[in-house]
């Protein structure tokens, strides 16, 4: 069709829902491409459908390569040609890394509604961050003064649990790098920065993550002094007097750990566990007597070779010994491997502990080989999380991946039966 139809079949769509009595919105998309191609007849159709009644004209930078200086100017540029701000919205891709900033640089210019997705989502790179807009806009200068937008600064809490119960509902493992709702976030190294931290928080966060529902990590490692260990120690509930002898047991044992392997700058769970132990706060709940694992390659009954993971672990709870057998299997049969069947063995049957433990689950699984050769060490690190939206990671070094991975799933239920139990 010719240019003039198409402005034509713009401006009798809009119409149409509008005599419908419906809100028209107009999403222009690849207009900056187009703008770029041609301003004059890109703004044209902009026109047509605001003159028809359309309530929102959407710029949209559907190739994602737009850069903020140039949406800036676009969007301004829109505005003059006689499309106020309180009409005009933004809808930007993540193709160069940049559509929080293009989508700020659009509400700079006056645009006044945001398109964006939870963590993202979205074809390609994904489009424009809600998770990291919503904390802008509310809390930077000069959106905060500036504009409303409907959320408080009570549901801002909320914001980390909503990312990742999505991440959850997608059963993917969520981005620890994410701005504002991610788990390193606010991590600090032990160190300069963790002791500038204690002093001032401003010095290395540029918010206080509790207003995004998020929290600061301060990961232990051989490198942390006493006072960063005491401070690690308290946000576990746990107080240990200055100068008290075990915080120097305790960093020796972290040092002597991680000679063997171990790394407890993200195994924040085991290091708690390991601290408790030194200072005799860590109760036994129960005790393994042991565990086997196979894993079996044969054909199913449609000739096809399929895996087969089975896992027997044999705990002591009370006094009495408690066999659980589990296969790793999903829904649709498919085998989920060794690891999934210890998982699901040793959390089968606790006893009196089994209901603190039900909500449990894993939700990712990282494997490194800290030396190499036939003496090779394999470290394992596994993060877990339960049905109140805590998420905990743990540790377990070996020559075995297997017992590796069972050490990590050993830990991941103690520190869980640490924080629910009331043992004390």
């Amino acid at each position: 069709i010719t240019l003039d139809e198409n402005v034509e079949n713009i401006r009798a769509s809009v119409a149409h829902i509008v005599a419908q009595g419906r809100e028209a919105l107009f999403d222009a998309e690849h207009f900056f491409d187009g703008y770029k191609a041609n301003p004059e007849y890109a703004l044209t159709c902009l026109h047509a459908a605001y003159e028809a009644g359309a309530r929102w004209i959407v710029l949209c930078d559907t190739n994602g390569g737009a850069l903020p200086s140039e949406v800036g100017k676009i969007t301004e540029a829109v505005i003059a040609f006689g499309i106020p701000g309180t009409h005009v919205g933004i809808h930007t891709h993540n193709d160069t890394e940049m559509a929080v900033a293009t989508t700020l640089a659009a509400v700079d210019a006056g645009a006044r509604q945001i398109q964006g997705t939870l963590n993202g989502l979205g074809e390609r790179c994904g489009n424009a961050n809600l998770t990291a807009l919503i904390p802008t806009l509310l809390l930077k200068e000069p959106y905060a003064s500036s504009y409303e937008t409907g959320v408080t600064l009570e549901a801002l809490e909320g914001m980390t649990r909503i990312s990742r119960m999505l991440d959850e509902i997608l059963n993917r493992v969520p981005l620890k790098q994410s701005a504002y709702v991610g788990s390193s976030a606010f991590a600090h190294k032990a160190g300069l920065h963790a002791s500038a931290i204690l002093k001032n928080p401003t010095t290395y966060e540029h918010i206080d993550p509790g207003l995004v529902g998020n929290r600061r990590v301060i990961p232990m490692s051989n490198q942390a002094g006493q006072s960063n260990l005491r401070r690690r120690l308290a946000e576990a509930g746990i107080e240990v007097p200055d100068k008290d002898p075990a915080l120097a047991r305790i960093l020796d044992r972290i040092k002597a750990r991680e000679a063997e392997g171990y790394s407890y700058d993200t195994a924040q769970a085991s290091f708690e566990l390991l601290a408790r132990d030194e200072l005799g706060m860590l109760p036994e709940f129960f005790e393994v007597k042991r565990y086997r694992v196979t894993v079996e390659r044969r054909k199913n009954k449609y000739n096809k070779m399929i895996s087969h993971s089975e896992a027997v672990v044999v705990v002591k709870v009370d006094g009495d010994k408690k066999l659980s057998v589990s296969e790793s299997m999903d829904e649709l049969g498919n085998d989920r491997g060794p690891v999934n069947a210890l998982s699901k063995a040793l959390a089968k049957d606790l006893g009196r502990y089994q209901d603190l433990i039900d909500d449990m689950r894993l939700v990712d699984f990282k494997v490194r080989i800290t030396q190499g050769g036939t003496e090779a060490v394999t470290r394992v690190i596994i993060d877990s999380e339960d049905g109140q939206g805590r998420r905990w990671a743990t540790v377990g070094v070996s020559a075995n991946i297997i017992d590796a991975s069972f050490e990590a799933l050993l830990d991941a239920v103690r520190w869980k039966l640490v924080r629910d139990a009331a043992w004390a």
